[in-house]
């Protein structure tokens, strides 16, 4: 460290003046504009308007366009080591699972709702599949899953 201190006290050293000296010479040397940006652009190809990505008939509503999304659960389904049941009836397989505001619900084949605390909006994103149709109302998305 101390050698450092003495050596910068001294002034600067042969390498750097060698430098310093051809630094200074090559600033002439170099053809101006160079090393800054354009002020215009090179070509004029007309640029050419997009439209969306994927034509109409492929787009799907954003989440927040869609009331709720369900898909069908055939097994049981075990939350926490228990299996869910009806409240109503007993059943215990071949739920529909609705996700809608945030909350998750259950729907037995014999049309039984009940709200389930145990599954949150991550758990049903992680197992559902991507949605293969749209429907306006509720009783056509029944309709449409075999409910």
């Amino acid at each position: 460290m101390f050698h450092r201190i003495r050596r910068r006290t001294k002034g600067p050293s042969e390498e750097q003046r060698q430098f310093a000296e051809v630094y200074a010479r090559m600033q002439h040397q170099v053809p101006p504009g160079i090393g800054m940006p354009r002020t215009t652009p090179e070509h004029n190809d007309p640029v050419a308007v997009v439209d969306d990505f994927l034509p109409p008939e492929l787009r799907v509503p954003s989440h927040d366009q869609v009331e709720g999304k369900m898909m069908p659960w055939k097994p049981p389904l075990v939350l926490d080591g228990e299996m869910a049941a009806c409240i109503e009836c007993g059943a215990y397989r071949d739920w529909l699972i609705l996700s809608t505001r945030g909350e998750i619900w259950l729907r037995c084949r014999a049309g039984h709702q009940q709200l389930e605390t145990r599954i949150d909006t991550a758990w049903y994103n992680r197992h559902s599949g991507p949605a293969d149709a749209t429907h306006a109302t509720f009783e056509d998305c029944l309709r449409h899953l075999g409910y």
